[in-house]
């Protein structure tokens, strides 16, 4: 799974603080354990890898285009 700082996951479950958008959260940091933060409440949590990954529904991403293809390549 593509998951990078920045990114907002939205997860199966709700937080228990139970406010508007809680099923999703920022990543702050990324490796064995994610560091994530609600972003209705604000509280920050660590949890490991493998249960992120399990929980997560969708990733929500910027995508930017400052960095473009160059021009003849193709993925």
């Amino acid at each position: 799974m593509d998951i990078r700082v920045g990114d907002i996951l939205e997860m199966k479950k709700n937080h228990p603080c139970g406010k508007e958008n809680s099923k999703r959260f920022l990543v702050l940091r990324i490796g064995m354990d994610f560091k994530l933060r609600c972003m209705a409440c604000g509280h920050e949590i660590m949890i490991p890898r493998v249960k992120a990954e399990k929980n997560t529904r969708k990733i929500l991403r910027e995508e930017t285009s400052s960095d473009p293809k160059p021009e003849g390549t193709e993925s």
